[in-house]
């Protein structure tokens, strides 16, 4: 496997993520993994320290401009030690899913600590059934949930027994350079990444000009007017959409991927329609169980939308966009909301709504870098009536086979997003083996009864799966993660 391609400059969109980042809103990307029995702490330690030299920024630290002049840059660490990277913990008894959530809740509450590598892994022990955990974290100015997917993965090996060690290169320490080369330096960053931006925002801006004469583009446009008066109604807040503090809590579930595709293929939309339309009923139902209607009214959801051109493998750093959405909460029938869905998704793909959220935010990096640093840092800050939108939903593909690491079998892996701010509550869903995992992170304040959110989960979608007409043949009822049905055998997409 290659070497990622590395720049030394964070980009606009990867410094963001720093200066966003306070203790009540922790910046981090992360997951639970679940293996078929205990991992072996020293192996493990040593598995990684033989592949880290595949991914160079895991030495290294964030290192602050000299003035703000320009963006951070990524700076080789001498004194990395991995055993601060890589600890081991052991389950309070009796080790299930509640405990091990408790406990995942807990380390992603804490802010990264910037004076060393943004990474972090708890091995896990004291599981039921013998199992063991990872607990992985990524700062996102680090990686984003496509790299962040990959950089794990290559942690990860596709058998039993493993990879062939790779030899490490010579290690070469280069000597600081002099302060006048690193502001001369800050200040050449700070332009050249002024033009890159201001050139991209503009050849953007000039691409979908060219577009609004397409057909699609000109049946989304006449679509858009007709969900005008959705996007005009007064953004209302959702039960979750309260100021958060610092505390966490994570929990999850998990859903038959082939039940998903087969809801797909009866009743239409993508793979990504049916996980938002699951959502949007559970949403609907826990705002009803906090005593909110939910006639004529809708959720506002950001959906993250990669746009990597290479294989993740060979480049870090944050590649995304948004794609926002407003669906409807009161549509009672669950084939008639998928449709809706797909309906709004289609839409918003078809005006290129993420590509203006790019330009947006290509134009805002062509700012000089202290102004973004001031922007960003003090968007938090700004007191709103309501907040922009209710909830940020992420799809990651997961890979299709399964994954082992010091020859445990990779039974189970729950995805986590960041939130903050009056955004209580986040949902990321992941792809694996079969199966379609969903994590979601909520502040213990905002939403401290967000195992309901997650239950209603499984109750949206059997909703749906009994309007596709499936059989309940194969139940998905929450169960732990060693359960035999979390070892279904892989399907395509």
């Amino acid at each position: 496997m290659s070497t990622p391609h590395l720049y030394p400059r964070l980009s606009s969109d990867d410094a963001a993520f720093l200066y966003l980042e306070r203790k009540e809103m922790p910046l981090h990307i992360g997951s639970v993994s679940v293996f078929e029995s205990a991992l072996p702490f020293e192996r493990f330690v040593g598995q990684i320290d033989s592949k880290l030299h595949l991914i160079p920024r895991y030495r290294q630290v964030v290192a602050p401009p000299p003035f703000n002049l320009g963006h951070p840059t990524w700076e080789e660490y001498p004194r990395f030690d991995i055993r601060r990277h890589i600890q081991h913990v052991d389950l309070p008894a009796p080790g299930g899913d509640a405990e091990l959530e408790t406990l995942a809740g807990l380390l992603l509450s804490q802010v990264m600590d910037r004076n060393k590598p943004l990474w972090e892994i708890h091995v896990v022990d004291g599981l039921s059934g013998g199992r063991g955990a990872l607990i992985a974290r990524i700062h996102h100015a680090l990686a984003d949930g496509i790299a962040g997917a990959a950089l794990l993965k290559i942690m990860f090996d596709l058998s039993p027994e493993g990879s062939h060690p790779i030899p490490k290169p010579p290690v070469r320490r280069h000597p600081e350079p002099p302060p006048e080369r690193t502001l001369v330096e800050a200040i050449a960053s700070a332009i050249h990444s002024s033009l890159k931006n201001m050139i991209a925002a503009e050849a953007a801006l000039l691409d979908f000009a060219e577009g609004l004469v397409t057909d699609r583009m000109q049946t989304g446009l006449q679509g858009l007017l007709k969900l005008m008066p959705e996007w005009a109604a007064p953004v209302q807040r959702l039960p979750f959409n309260r100021p958060c503090g610092g505390e966490r809590k994570f929990c999850w579930t998990e859903i038959d991927f082939a039940d998903v595709k087969a809801i797909r293929e009866r009743l239409g939309g993508t793979v990504n329609d049916v996980v938002l339309s699951i959502v949007t009923r559970a949403v609907a139902r826990y705002a009803k169980l906090h005593g909110q209607p939910i006639a004529d009214r809708f959720v506002r959801i950001v959906c993250p939308v990669s746009v990597r051109e290479e294989d993740p493998h060979d480049s870090l750093g944050n590649q995304i966009t948004f794609l926002p959405v407003v669906l409807p909460l009161g549509v009672e029938d669950p084939a008639e909301l998928l449709r809706g869905v797909s309906m709004r998704m289609e839409i918003m793909k078809s005006v290129r709504a993420a590509e203006l959220v790019a330009i947006a935010g290509a134009w805002l990096g062509a700012t000089p870098p202290a102004v973004q640093a001031l922007f960003w840092e003090g968007l938090p800050l700004l007191p709103l009536p309501v907040p922009l939108f209710n909830l940020i939903c992420t799809n990651i593909p997961g890979s299709p086979a399964a994954l082992y690491s010091v020859g445990r079998r990779m039974i189970a892996s729950y995805p986590q997003v960041p939130t903050g701010q009056e955004l209580g509550v986040g949902i990321a869903v992941q792809s694996y083996d079969g199966r379609m995992f969903f994590g979601l992170t909520a502040d213990a304040h905002a939403a401290p009864d967000v195992t309901r959110l997650r239950d209603y989960i499984q109750a949206s979608f059997k909703d749906l799966r009994r309007a596709a007409g499936k059989r309940a043949g194969r139940t998905t009822q929450r169960r732990p993660a060693g359960h035999p049905s979390t070892r279904l055998a892989a399907t395509a997409d």
